[in-house]
């Protein structure tokens, strides 16, 4: 019994040590997040404001149609499957191929911002302004996660470039999976549930 109480708080160490050093390595890391969220938000208006070429529109069109034709049968529990599978391969690959120079996570941020801006354009059109309540809720977990593993992503390939400014490659490759474990996945299983919950109760 001793030895199990001991392993219990040995473990419990450990994890709320990791748990920290993933913050401390999130609050060193905060400029790289503010560039993604900047260069997101810039493609996000550009995606809303700006007419989208006719090729590109049927691109994201199609996009849509296809994903909504993936889920329209799926239960709630299917759609929260569904939803946070596909933002975790997302995230991941976002600190994952970040490896390359870090050109990918901004490469990311453009395509999603502009996604994004460009669907909430249809959506306040067919439905008004009010109808971008909807992606609050899951917004609020989801876009963090997606900012702190694109801003993990360029960090990671910077380093590359410059190891006594941003740490080594293998030390910020070990800090980015502690990250991604402790703070982006917690986030996603929560963003997931809201935008399940409301799309399957909300049609």
């Amino acid at each position: 019994m001793k030895k199990t109480k001991k392993k219990q708080k040995k473990v419990k160490f450990i994890l709320k040590n990791n748990y920290k050093e993933s913050w401390n390595y999130i609050k060193d890391s905060k400029n790289f997040f503010w560039l993604i969220i900047g260069v997101f938000l810039a493609f996000a208006l550009i995606g809303f404001f700006m007419p989208a070429p006719e090729y590109l529109s049927n691109m994201i069109l199609d996009f849509i149609k296809e994903l909504l034709e993936k889920t329209d049968e799926m239960s709630g529990l299917q759609l929260i499957r569904f939803i946070f599978l596909n933002n975790l391969q997302s995230s991941f690959f976002g600190i994952a191929f970040g490896i390359f120079l870090g050109i990918f996570p901004v490469l990311f941020a453009i395509a999603n911002g502009y996604v994004i801006g460009f669907v909430s354009n249809m959506a306040v059109q067919e439905a008004g302004i009010l109808s971008l309540w909807r992606l609050f809720p899951h917004g609020i977990f989801e876009l963090p996660a997606v900012f702190i593993s694109f801003g993990l992503g360029l960090r990671l390939g910077i380093s590359v470039f410059n190891e006594k400014r941003f740490g080594t490659f293998k030390k910020n490759i070990l800090s980015c999976l502690n990250v991604f474990v402790f703070v982006v996945i917690p986030l996603l299983i929560i963003a997931a549930i809201i935008e399940g919950v409301l799309i399957f109760f909300g049609g």
